[in-house]
């Protein structure tokens, strides 16, 4: 079996797959299950190691005995070096980590590659590797992502916006008469209270910032292809006028791949 872990600033995502199994359709396919937990940059490798056994658990896998690869890509080194010692404590495999010198199979063609973050890296590989290029993922996080893949499947660069948590947290924490709200489509684009007023805006303002970046790539690229990932997508890509595709798994897809590509 084939653990994968996406660290990001705000949550963790951990996969398993089995790399022998063909269910599943897209980025899932072969992915046994999932979960996700808060990233806590204070958590030990020891109570990694707790938590992944307790998670294993429910789907019946041994961790010291089945777990015969780990791929990983963080933006938190604290967090990325507890989990290689975790690995190195209690595994028998040598962890792929998306960072420089790994095989990637993708050029990154940044003015400086060493500032894209891996988990844009892991989508980019997945994203063509499910749907070819030109193409644009949308990563719903902690910012919001586009990132762009030539049609040779090249890295080439892209945008980094605010992401929808965070620019709610700094529109609460400066407005002293709102409060925290449910992010769900409201009944309407013209709210009735403030609490719809706030989900329009943050629902079809943030849809509308998707669509009118994505059409200036297009304008740039020509036809593309519109993936998107991360814990908001399912928010906005049914109201959005360019989303093709959602792929919650994207980022563990390309873990896989360069897991694979780094054992071939």
């Amino acid at each position: 079996m084939l653990l994968t872990i996406d660290v990001g600033n705000t949550q963790t995502v951990l996969g398993l797959y089995d790399p022998d199994a063909e269910t599943g359709e897209g980025a899932a396919v072969g992915l046994i299950d999932h979960w996700r937990i808060s990233t806590v940059h204070e958590r030990t490798s020891d109570e990694y190691s707790v938590m992944v056994r307790s998670m294993l658990d429910t789907t019946d896998v041994d961790f010291d005995t089945e777990i015969t690869g780990t791929a990983i890509c963080s933006g938190v080194p604290r967090i990325l070096a507890n989990l290689r010692q975790m690995i190195n404590r209690y595994l028998s495999n040598e962890p792929i980590v998306i960072e420089p010198g790994v095989k990637t199979g993708m050029p990154i063609l940044y003015d400086n590659p060493k500032e894209v973050g891996a988990d844009r890296i892991a989508n980019a590989i997945a994203a063509y590797d499910l749907y070819g290029g030109p193409t644009v993922v949308v990563d719903f996080g902690t910012g919001n992502n586009f990132d762009v893949i030539s049609e040779n499947g090249e890295f080439l660069g892209g945008a980094i916006a605010p992401g929808i948590e965070i620019s709610l947290d700094a529109l609460f924490g400066r407005a002293a008469q709102l409060r925290a709200i449910e992010l769900v489509e409201p009944r309407s684009v013209v709210g009735k209270s403030t609490v719809e007023s706030i989900q329009s805006g943050t629902v079809y303002g943030f849809a509308a910032m998707i669509d009118g970046m994505v059409r200036r790539f297009g304008d740039a690229l020509g036809e593309i292809n519109v993936v998107a990932t991360g814990g908001l997508a399912h928010l906005i890509a049914p109201v959005s006028e360019t989303i093709e595709h959602v792929e919650p798994f994207l980022t563990l897809h390309g873990l896989r791949i360069v897991h694979d590509r780094n054992n071939s």
